[in-house]
């Protein structure tokens, strides 16, 4: 007896978003060069659909209401300039926080940004794109992985920092040569991690 092909297994899986976001606001920054450079690494990686969200774009009040995104889930009540952002950050299956450095953390736009949501980032990695002084935005790192953690994300070890950024680019592109294949390594483990967490939620709530 001659089966029927089952058309819809045989579709290529869809490949998992992959949300790039700015997080300076700052006026003459320097996020959207590095962010720009990152999302080409990323569809050269072929792994993701990649989409940038630049934060300097959203409506990002600093007041938030007195509930809980946590528990308000989909009426929690955010600016209607927000909307874009949310959806953004719905849709995604791994997200990459391109960020700088301010005072030994990170911007205030991208607390702002994490705090008006919940359930958005929980059980999907984040990999940290960060650029600064000496330390390359590494303690900007260190103290996101704190917050996201709070909020069930799954923050990556491996990370990007561009140190000295000022002299390290020219013309949209970091100097040193392994910038390149250490994005490659990031991108590889993001998109297990995107995959396997996909695969979890899908299968099964995650339980935040």
């Amino acid at each position: 007896m001659t089966q029927t092909p089952d058309h819809a297994s045989a579709r290529p899986p869809v490949l998992p978003v992959l949300t790039v976001l700015v997080a300076s606001v700052r006026e003459g920054r320097f996020g959207p060069v590095v962010a720009s450079w990152f999302a080409e690494q990323a569809r050269t990686h072929g792994v993701f659909d990649v989409r940038v969200v630049d934060l300097a774009d959203i409506e990002l009040p600093l007041a938030l209401p007195a509930s809980s995104p946590k528990y308000a889930g989909d009426a929690y009540p955010r600016p209607a300039g927000m909307a874009p952002l949310t959806r953004a950050l719905a849709e995604a299956d791994a997200f990459a926080f391109v960020t700088p450095e301010y005072n030994h953390s990170f911007p205030a736009s991208l607390k702002a940004a994490i705090d008006w949501h919940f359930t958005q980032w929980a059980a999907k990695p984040v990999a940290f794109v960060s650029y600064g002084g000496a330390a390359g935005g590494a303690h900007a790192a260190l103290h996101l992985e704190n917050v996201l953690t709070e909020l069930h994300a799954v923050p990556l070890r491996d990370r990007l920092a561009f140190a000295r950024y000022l002299t390290a680019w020219e013309d949209g592109l970091p100097l040193d040569p392994a910038a390149a294949p250490l994005a490659k390594n990031l991108l590889d483990r993001l998109g297990w991690w995107a995959r396997t967490l996909r695969t979890g939620r899908e299968t099964e709530p995650y339980p935040g």
